[in-house]
């Protein structure tokens, strides 16, 4: 029987060379220091996290600490959601953020930096029943699906560009500097999509260069989004010239993006996307490849116990 004290962790490591027994060995250290009872599993493969979830959930783990990114994270909730709501209300969820993006984790003021101060956060046990989104679509089998997300589903250009950050923060270490090459490549590609939205009673069909849903801060983009108020932030893109492009960027960058003249922001409970023009379509950082025709995004109110920081 494991006790209810008793946390279940799922380590993510990044993929790097050198650095990845040193991550653990100190997040290891951290844990003993606090008096942490725990039994830990490693991921070995992007598909493993779900897998190594349900197992912790089958063994009775009331704590399950997800040491990851937002992908992690995002595999860790949708597993959560197939189980009974009798049994998810028992288990907290929590982060220690070690993922290629951690947006979820720097919502909440976790740092990858301060992994004493996140484990003290963690042990106080400080709950929150949080919002997830949730996205409606028919694959390539036409049969119905979904996916809930915790951060953001993107449409578009920045969902190109976080899919290219992904493989180019391997080579640069550094967060905005894989953003900045991303971006500077996908300038030179195709940046608009012909759309047909609906938010609230808004028809938009036009030209759009992305879109972001964001159930919190949408990686900069829906900088007021919140995972607890039932709503959905949105941010649409129109397509603008090459000297406001620079200028959006450098407002996304310093956390400005939605006074952008191009950005047109709106909060709501739905968003159905009609058409999308064959955009690339990211959940949490990841992308979906296997959507077909127009799908839907809503919210899923207090579902799912976080671990809030003290």
């Amino acid at each position: 029987m494991i006790s209810d004290d008793r946390w279940g962790i799922v380590y993510c490591p990044k993929h790097e060379r050198f650095r990845r027994a040193s991550r653990w060995e100190r997040i290891e250290k951290c844990l003993h220091d606090n008096g942490v009872e725990y039994d830990f599993v490693q991921s070995e493969s992007m598909g493993s996290v779900d897998r190594l979830v349900r197992m912790l959930i089958n063994n009775g783990y009331k704590t399950i600490v997800i040491v990851g990114g937002d992908s992690a994270l995002n595999d860790a909730v949708n597993c959560l959601m197939q189980v009974d709501k009798s049994v998810r209300d028992t288990i907290a969820l929590g982060v220690i953020p070690n993922g290629l993006m951690n947006d979820f984790a720097h919502f909440w003021g976790y740092r990858e930096n301060d992994v004493e101060q996140t484990v003290k956060w963690l042990k106080q046990r400080r709950i929150r029943r949080i919002d997830l989104g949730c996205v409606r679509y028919t694959n390539a089998h036409g049969e119905p699906c979904h996916r809930y997300f915790l951060n953001c589903v993107n449409i578009g250009l920045i969902a190109a560009i976080m899919n290219l950050r992904r493989q180019t923060r391997h080579f640069f270490g550094s967060r905005t500097l894989s953003f900045v090459f991303s971006f500077l490549l996908m300038v030179f590609q195709r940046m608009e999509y012909k759309m047909c939205l609906k938010i609230n009673s808004d028809v938009i069909k036009r030209n759009v260069m992305t879109v972001c849903v964001g159930n919190a801060t949408g990686y900069g983009q829906t900088p007021n989004a919140v995972p607890y108020n039932g709503m959905l932030d949105v941010s649409v893109v129109y397509h603008p010239e090459m000297a406001q492009l620079f200028e959006g960027f450098y407002l996304f960058v310093r956390g400005k993006f939605l006074n952008h003249r191009s950005v047109h922001p709106y909060r709501t409970d739905k968003v159905e996307i009609v058409e999308s023009g064959r955009a690339l379509v990211g959940v949490d950082g990841r992308l979906m490849n296997r959507m077909m025709g127009g799908f839907s995004i809503t919210v899923t109110q207090e579902v799912v116990n976080f671990i809030m920081p003290g």
